[in-house]
């Protein structure tokens, strides 16, 4: 699978994104706790486990909001943005100036690619880690470090501080839960990150995955500092990727640095989708129980028949498979199941998505009869 197919933010690049903000609302929302799955069929094609998508798709709530919207559609509705990122900042205890809305977290990474890194200031990122950012830095004549995760997966933080200060940094990003890892980096880590890195080399927190870990965010601290930049989006845990919503949290001079690329007026579809989610209590915590139970059933029937995972807090692992992990992806599609690939560092160590149960147990036959043990 070839980088462009598999980055599941190449195609966004530097659209630009706004928030202006005028007068309309969007009510509660109402829905159930339940989603249904996707059924995991031959008639329905393939089961997907590459991109770390939701199989469960937005919450009923925000499919009916997002409904309902489209007869208003016709209208900008910059309003509703505006309430999306007030209810985003109370949720999380930030001033609502520290937050802005781009069509997923994809376009605020790109742009700090573009406004942090240069041929004079570097990038600093872990390996394996999500290209996206490392492959535009590069492309504009940054030097690019990439740093070995530890052994239990977290980012090497002392090294990461060492490298941004012999290549000058503009930029050092964090995945936490990382991708394609879905290990994490204690808050500790961070925070001696944070105390010890270069002065002038932002932090990047990108934290989509988030919300299926017990890890504590940083975004509170945008309050305090300067040079942190948080990222969340709403296409993982709230199954609203292909709706395209995302949230930067930062200072208000970081935020201006990055909206000087241009801006452009969001979904009205995805914000009301978007604020549905936030406003469904339980949906959070009900999902990331599933999640969990679903992975960790997965992870322990691989390790029982001998294959090692790496310790995962996402909706996503990777597993040695012992094996050139290109032939055994091809060879997983052949039966039907399209997982995630391998990165050069760890060419046997292959990414999969959590599907539904239906969809692990489609993903666990086809293991066993590619590496040919019991299922």
């Amino acid at each position: 699978m070839s980088s462009t197919v598999s980055s599941r933010r190449s195609f966004l690049q530097l659209a630009g994104t706004g928030l202006a903000l005028s007068g309309i609302g969007l009510g509660p929302a109402t829905a159930a706790t339940a989603p249904a799955a996707r059924a995991a069929t031959a008639a329905a094609g393939p089961v997907l486990l590459n991109f770390n998508e939701s199989p469960y798709g937005p919450a009923p709530a925000a499919q009916a909001a997002a409904r309902g919207i489209v007869a208003e559609s016709g209208r900008y509705l910059f309003a509703l943005a505006g309430e999306l990122r007030d209810v985003f900042a109370r949720q999380e205890g930030i001033g609502a100036e520290r937050v802005r809305l781009y069509p997923g977290s994809s376009e605020p990474l790109n742009r700090a690619a573009v406004v942090w890194t240069s041929a004079t200031a570097g990038l600093v990122v872990a390996d394996p880690t999500f290209e996206s950012l490392g492959e535009l830095a590069a492309a504009r004549g940054a030097t690019v470090v990439k740093v070995p995760l530890r052994a239990d997966g977290a980012h090497d933080v002392r090294a990461m501080v060492e490298a941004a200060k012999r290549i000058n940094a503009g930029l050092l990003y964090l995945c936490n839960p990382n991708n394609p890892t879905g290990s994490i980096t204690p808050a500790d880590d961070i925070a001696w990150l944070l105390a010890n890195k270069p002065a002038q080399t932002r932090l990047l927190v990108d934290e989509a995955y988030l919300q299926f870990s017990a890890q504590r965010s940083v975004i509170a601290q945008v309050m305090q500092r300067d040079d942190l930049i948080v990222l969340r989006t709403f296409s993982k845990l709230y199954g609203m990727a292909g709706l395209r919503l995302g949230v930067a949290a930062a200072h208000p001079d970081r935020l201006r640095e990055l909206a000087s690329l241009g801006d452009n007026p969001l979904p009205v579809t995805a914000l009301a989708a978007g604020l549905a989610s936030l406003r469904e209590p339980g949906l959070v915590a009900q999902r990331r129980e599933q999640n969990a139970q679903v992975r960790q059933a997965t992870v322990e029937w691989l390790g029982k028949r001998g294959f090692r995972c790496v310790p995962s807090e996402a909706n996503c692992f990777m597993v040695d498979v012992q094996r050139d992990g290109a032939a055994f992806t091809a060879a997983m599609a052949e039966r039907g199941v399209v997982i995630g690939r391998s990165w050069p560092i760890w060419p046997q160590v292959v990414r999969v998505t959590v599907g539904t149960e239906a969809e692990m147990a489609a993903f666990r036959t086809a293991f066993a009869a590619v590496v040919g043990v019991n299922e």
